[in-house]
């Protein structure tokens, strides 16, 4: 449920209708922000709404019908916006992170970074550790991997946004990225989103690959259970009987989740079709369909990529969808990286 304090509540108030619920047996989660404080009531013990309603400072009390309770729009009526140092998440500027699928070796590494930055990204993305159907497939660089991100990021000024499959890699990912990345296959690993939890770094959420939205949600609900309120959404195509494409990217969850949680949404177009030539047509959607933010591999050479190369852009379409977005993005209130460092050739 969700306690609504009033306009002109006392700490003292608040402290103690927290103090009681806890006693009761509840976990309350406090909304940052709000125009109101309002309090998310969480856990197993027994609460009678009626007697809560007659404490001093409530204004009333409210039962959320979604299990996911902390995600929803009753308990954060407003969009959660946060920074990540300078960049700014969920607010009016869609934010475009893009890198390769993997760091293959330093000059790719910062080869692709430095494109990236001129076009307008504000992260850099790369894997480090990678999740791949087959056991003989190139599987990342590990540590060394995540040491030439970083080095990559820093030098072009960029937040490095990279994927953790294990509880065993929290502790080492931590030490190099800005934003911890759920991929899709781990999205109801529960153990893993505890942990994650307990962090206070950003965590983007990719929607697991035959999961629904409300499954998806409940698997953020782990992650704000926590603690952790730095929760992006990330919308990276599901699957369905259709072929021509890797996955089916579900654009219509944009608006649906928007209006079901508080949470910013990303997309991901790249898995999203799996194929280069869709990427863009598909980013375009995503912006005007009100996402916050896109989620794009590209490579400095993708057909000598040694993951995912037919779906990773060559640096010159990624300028050129950037340039596309800029366009789109103001017809709906948004802007999108309005000073790119340097306007490259079209071709390609």
């Amino acid at each position: 449920m969700v306690v609504v304090m009033k306009e002109r509540v006392t700490t003292e108030q608040v402290e103690r209708v927290i103090a009681h619920l806890v006693e009761l047996g509840m976990d309350v989660h406090r909304s940052t922000g709000a125009a109101r404080v309002v309090l998310g009531v969480v856990g197993s013990g027994k609460v009678d709404p009626r007697l809560i309603e007659m404490m001093d400072g409530v204004h009333e009390v409210l039962r959320i019908t979604e299990p996911y309770k902390l995600a929803s729009r009753t308990f954060k009526p407003e969009d959660t916006v946060f920074s990540i140092g300078d960049v700014r998440i969920g607010g009016d500027e869609v934010i475009v992170i893009a890198g390769p699928c993997s760091a293959e070796n330093e000059a790719q590494v910062n080869a692709t970074a430095a494109a990236v930055k001129r076009a307008g990204a504000k992260a850099f993305r790369g894997g480090a550790f990678k999740p791949r159907s087959s056991p003989y497939s190139f599987q990342g660089l590990g540590e060394e991997g995540l040491r030439l991100l970083r080095n990559a990021a820093n030098a072009h000024d960029l937040k490095l946004v990279t994927e953790v499959m294990d509880i065993s890699q929290i502790e080492v990912i931590d030490k190099y990225a800005d934003v911890f990345q759920v991929g899709a296959r781990n999205m109801q690993n529960f153990t893993l989103l505890r942990e994650l939890g307990r962090t206070r770094k950003t965590i983007l959420l990719k929607r697991g690959i035959s999961a629904t939205i409300e499954e998806w949600l409940l698997s953020a609900e782990y992650v704000l259970a926590g603690g952790n309120t730095q929760v992006i959404l990330c919308e990276r195509g599901i699957r369905t009987f259709e072929t021509q494409t890797r996955n089916t990217l579900d654009i219509s969850a944009i608006p649906i989740v928007k209006q079901l949680s508080h949470l910013p949404v990303f997309v991901d177009p790249s898995h999203g079709t799996g194929r280069r030539d869709k990427v863009a047509p598909m980013a375009r959607a995503a912006v005007a369909a009100g996402a916050d933010g896109l989620l794009i591999e590209v490579h400095c050479d993708p057909d000598h990529a040694l993951s995912d190369g037919a779906q990773s852009l060559f640096p010159s379409q990624f300028d050129r969808l950037m340039a596309e977005l800029r366009i789109i993005a103001p017809a709906i209130g948004r802007s999108i990286c309005l000073e790119p460092i340097a306007r490259r050739g079209w071709a390609r």
